[in-house]
């Protein structure tokens, strides 16, 4: 920020538009807290699993990448290595106060809540009770599950009013202009932050699309799937709320149909936000595409070491499969290179990015928002 004052020059900088307002310090650090707790209690059985698999720590990270690697560990799938890596980060984004943690934060919450709500109503059945007692570790298994519920009421119960209004942070930042260049400057401003608004909304609407059809193909396959297997509804629906129903072992990893169904949902639901241009949604559509993409690597992965692209199709069902596999690796990268861009920002930085004395800057403003 560059204010004059007669002769005198004063320059200091602008607030940090990507910080949380100071109100909000405290709920960013809660939810940042109980993230990171959680995550450290997943990352406990990540080390207990190396420790206890039949690899070596090298064969745990092929595992991470390779689903036909020879390492197994019981505890914990693929869903939860990234899960873990998602709790680790968004805690660190909000205990650093970031804002655009929030929503990821909050999509984390939802998650784990949905799980916790599952687990609830498995245990309301003896037999699945009884699992955790003659289950050597069912003690400790129950005890993380039990961390979840706590955890995912402490994040969506701090963050969900923890809301900005949008610009606050760049009208703070031009607030101290003062002097008879200011009406040039208040034109300048409005004009920036008008291009960068549009560039906003349309980056939040590539991303909802994405997200949208993603969703429906996934949604449609898994109808499709379900009835080619001669799966009832309701059965799909009991795997996918009741924790009783996975079979005879208590475990971490959740099952596939709670899994197909959560990610259509998250899809859905943030693709229409993107799609409506609610710029606040940034944070989670970076975690659910990097989650995503990671999953998605592993199916190529697994594509690649099967020798499937070196045959032909010899089905519409696989060459339909290589096809929305093909998709999603475009789209979960597409939205996660567009929610890391600068040009995505919610949080009013466009005066960083005036050119010219009226930002007291020397950057220059393309018209697309990027800063060059």
């Amino acid at each position: 920020m560059v204010m004059q004052d007669g002769g005198a020059v004063d320059v200091r900088p602008g607030p940090d538009p990507g910080r949380a307002a100071a109100g909000h310090e405290r709920a960013y650090r809660t939810a940042g807290a109980a993230l990171a707790v959680y995550g450290g209690a997943l990352t406990a059985w990540t080390v207990y699993g190396i420790v206890q698999g039949d690899g070596s720590v090298w064969d745990f990270f092929e595992g991470l990448f390779n689903p036909r690697a020879s390492f197994f560990m019981w505890t914990l799938g693929p869903g939860e290595w990234a899960l873990v890596v998602a709790l680790l980060a968004v805690a660190a984004g909000a205990l650093a106060l970031r804002r655009v943690a929030r929503t990821g934060a909050l999509l984390l919450g939802w998650v784990i809540l949905a799980q916790s709500v599952r687990e609830i109503v498995g245990l309301c059945h003896a037999g699945y009770r009884q699992l955790y007692a003659v289950e050597p570790l069912g003690g400790w298994v129950l005890a993380t599950r039990a961390l979840g519920l706590p955890t995912a009421l402490i994040v969506i119960v701090a963050l969900l009013r923890a809301t900005e209004r949008a610009g606050a942070a760049g009208a703070a930042a031009g607030g101290g202009a003062a002097g008879e260049g200011d009406t040039r400057t208040g034109v300048t401003k409005r004009s920036c932050a008008d291009t960068d608004s549009w560039w906003r909304r349309r980056l939040s609407r590539i991303c909802g699309v994405l997200f949208l059809v993603m969703g429906a193909t996934r949604l449609v396959w898994a109808a499709w799937s379900t009835a080619e297997e001669h799966i009832g509804l309701g059965t799909y629906l009991r795997r996918a709320v009741d924790g009783s129903a996975t079979g005879g072992m208590v475990q971490l990893s959740q099952s596939g149909e709670f899994t197909t169904l959560s990610s259509v949902s998250v899809l859905l639901v943030l693709g229409v936000l993107a799609v409506r241009s609610n710029r606040d949604v940034r944070g989670a559509l970076l975690v659910f595409a990097a989650v995503e993409l990671y999953l998605t690597v592993r199916t190529v992965v697994l594509l690649t070491v099967t020798g499937f692209f070196g045959g032909p199709f010899v089905t519409g069902e696989s060459a339909a499969s290589l096809v929305i596999t093909a998709y999603e690796l475009a789209a979960t990268t597409s939205v996660v290179v567009l929610a890391t861009g600068r040009s995505f920002s919610a949080y009013g930085a466009y005066e960083s990015r005036l050119s010219g004395p009226y930002g007291g800057g020397s950057h220059r403003s393309s018209p697309d928002g990027r800063a060059g």
